[in-house]
């Protein structure tokens, strides 16, 4: 909706798209209501599919119902991260519930949240968890003697991944020992981040890779992943860091601790500085532990988490399966 389609080009050559520039004004959750309905009954589209918050006004240009409408939930901005705000669980309550829309989460957390708080049917709401690309086989997991060792992380550069308190993390591992942070992914916190870092005097320590367009290649050059956010659903770095079998560290939210329960669950914390820190440098004194990590993390991502179980249950929202049910419901 910001006439960015930069995501075009990742497609596949024989995937029939084109962009729809719009016209979208500011300044209101409806205030673009009457112009989307517009182009609803105009192009009548097989199926709409909606993306998060940021697209309500779609569900609301769609009551009552033009076209089959398919509501997706990944994730939340900052301003959601500690709570629900009332306003948009009742808009949600309203322009879902009420025309019957079936909506897709990415995470069990969310599917709480669909039908605990936002009091959507059940029946119509379906968790399809993200899957990654699991590579044939498993990655070393080693840290030669005499080498830094080198810690990661992939996330865009917003609050809410609060890069800021794993730079922080950092600076008390590197005080004490050698180690490397490497940071993939760009935003608009990326000058601060690095202020941070020289500030905190580990700036020839810290790498900023900046946007790159397959992330998942620098996972070969981490030892040990490690997630900061204060908010989260079902990360797809921390899925993917776990299929080339790696070691994680990760914050307690969203989905991430029922991921870890059974993979190294010493290695969650609450999303906090100091416990992160704690936990960060526990797991760097457990080097030892941290083949059996990988490869509880690398059988957990294959069991329930693999691309292909994912796109095998998006199949049935594309074909509109999903829909279906939900009106004969």
């Amino acid at each position: 909706m910001d006439n960015c389609f930069d995501a075009g080009e990742r497609l596949a050559p024989a995937v029939n798209w084109e962009p729809m520039r719009l016209e979208v004004v500011k300044g209101g959750a409806l205030a673009n209501r009457g112009a989307f309905r517009a182009l609803l009954q105009r192009l009548k589209p097989d199926l709409l599919l909606s993306y998060n918050w940021g697209a309500i006004e779609w569900a609301a240009a769609n009551l009552p119902r033009v076209v089959p409408h398919v509501h997706v939930e990944d994730g939340f901005g900052p301003e959601e991260a500690a709570r629900q705000l009332p306003r948009r669980v009742w808009m949600r309550r309203v322009l879902l519930g009420w025309n019957r829309v079936s909506v897709v989460v990415a995470s069990r957390n969310l599917e709480r949240l669909a039908t605990g708080v936002w009091k959507l049917p059940a029946r119509r709401v379906t968790f399809i968890p993200n899957g990654v690309d699991i590579p044939a086989a498993a990655r070393a997991v080693s840290v030669e003697e005499g080498r830094p060792v080198r810690i990661g992380t992939v996330a865009g550069l917003r609050p809410e991944k609060n890069i800021a308190r794993l730079i922080r993390a950092f600076a008390n591992v590197r005080a004490r020992r050698s180690a490397r942070l490497i940071v993939v992914g760009d935003g608009a916190q990326r000058g601060e981040l690095e202020a941070l870092a020289q500030q905190l005097g580990v700036a020839a320590d810290v790498e900023f890779t900046g946007y790159l367009k397959d992330p998942s290649a620098r996972l070969t050059d981490f030892d040990l992943f490690a997630l900061s956010s204060d908010t989260e659903q079902l990360p797809i770095a921390l899925l993917e860091a776990m299929a080339v079998g790696m070691p994680v560290v990760r914050t307690r939210v969203g989905d991430v601790g029922d991921i870890l329960s059974d993979v190294s669950p010493d290695n969650l914390c609450e999303p906090q500085d100091g416990p992160f820190a704690a936990t960060l440098a526990r797991a760097l004194d457990q080097q030892p532990l941290w083949p059996a990590w990988a490869r509880a993390g690398r059988e957990k991502v294959q069991a329930s988490y693999a691309k292909a179980l994912m796109t095998a249950q998006w199949k049935r929202v594309f074909d509109g399966q999903l829909h279906r049910s939900s009106v004969a419901a």
